[in-house]
């Protein structure tokens, strides 16, 4: 037969998109519910994104890094978790056998008919479900202020974080309000000067229970409910000092600042009501977080007027609300309240059912 008259690829009865730790759990599941799939993973190696988290980042310094499905999670130690995290993952794909095929970056998800097309370059597969386990670490935010494409020092997203020794000698102004800057502050307020700034007054905390995580993990579940874009939950959950961090504590370093007007060549510049301070920066951190990285589900339609992609509730799942309203072929994981190590396993297993349910009933 020749080339222009090849028999299309089979359809797949789903495909999942992101070898992460919502991927992996996905597939997991997939493949014990029998579940012809495949799991494209941008990424040339198995790891998802902590392959790419900075080399000074110990496990010892993560919040956790929860089991896959059937397995132990590496425990705590000093070993880069850059290191340790894909190793675990890797061995994970080998001895489950999961269909795991990189690199491939998936550009865009396209509906036809009964089907879905997902698009990779000159690629495709076709396929009647999709688990969306994209994640957020390919999309760093970084807000808009005046003046900051003047700054004539450097500027770094936590995604591109370089390390502590790289900023020594110079004075650091660290943005953001989450886990993330207060651990880039303990490491590079021991080494250098240090400025911290936030939109609002962080909330600290002496510890954290399982109520504390639910009431987070509520909150987000209910703006997806809603298709409002997810939200941070450390307003919920607030921060809390490791001992790692009391050194730089002591240096004065979590003594914040409220978010200052402008950036200016040298500096950056707070308003009239703050008595249009100025303080000298040499550098700048963007420890500002991430936004969902769902640009290839955009032909779909998936987005509510809110903004957001409202997902169908669980009841008394919270953490199981993985269905698209727009689209019950489409799951998302890792994505609003399942966005974390433990809950991301536990949106692969509710996928996968909902998956199954959805097959079962168009061949009905």
């Amino acid at each position: 037969m020749s080339p222009d008259h090849e028999p299309p690829e089979p359809v797949l009865q789903s495909l999942v998109i992101g070898a992460g730790q919502a991927g992996l759990a996905a597939s997991y599941f997939l493949r014990r519910r029998g579940v012809e799939h495949l799991v494209l993973d941008a990424n040339p190696r198995p790891g998802g994104a902590w392959q790419h988290r900075w080399s000074s980042l110990g496990m010892d310094d993560v919040h956790g890094v929860a089991d896959l499905p059937g397995s132990s999670a590496p425990g705590s130690s000093a070993q880069p978790a850059n290191l340790v995290v894909p190793d675990y993952f890797d061995g994970y794909e080998r001895w489950h056998h999961l269909p795991v095929v990189r690199p491939v970056r998936v550009e865009r998800v396209e509906s036809e008919g009964d089907l879905l097309v997902v698009r990779a370059g000159d690629r495709s597969w076709r396929t009647r479900t999709l688990v969306s386990a994209t994640g957020t670490w390919t999309r760093p935010f970084v807000p808009h202020y005046p003046g900051i494409g003047s700054f004539a020092g450097e500027q770094v997203h936590t995604a591109h974080y370089p390390g502590a020794e790289h900023f020594r000698g110079r004075r650091v102004l660290v943005v953001g309000g989450g886990a993330s800057a207060v651990q880039l502050l303990g490491e590079i307020a021991v080494l250098t000067d240090t400025l911290w700034v936030t939109r609002r007054p962080p909330v600290w905390r002496d510890g954290f229970d399982s109520a504390a995580g639910l009431a987070a993990v509520t909150a987000v579940e209910e703006r997806v409910r809603r298709g409002l874009p997810p939200a941070s939950v450390v307003s919920v959950t607030g921060l809390a000092l490791r001992p790692q961090e009391q050194e730089a504590a002591l240096l004065g370093a979590y003594d914040r600042l409220p978010m200052f007007e402008r950036i200016e060549p040298d500096g950056v510049r707070w308003s009239a009501h703050h008595g249009g301070r100025f303080e000298h920066v040499d550098a700048i951190v963007w420890a500002t977080g991430f936004r969902p990285a769902v640009d290839h589900l955009a032909p779909l339609g998936l987005r509510s007027p809110e903004g957001g992609i409202a997902l169908v509730p669980v009841p008394g799942n919270v953490q199981g609300a993985t269905t698209a309203v727009r689209d019950p072929r489409v799951q998302l994981v890792g994505y609003g309240p399942s966005a974390s190590t433990l809950g991301a396993s536990r949106a692969g297993r509710q996928a996968a059912l909902a998956v199954s349910r959805h097959l079962a009933a168009a061949a009905a």
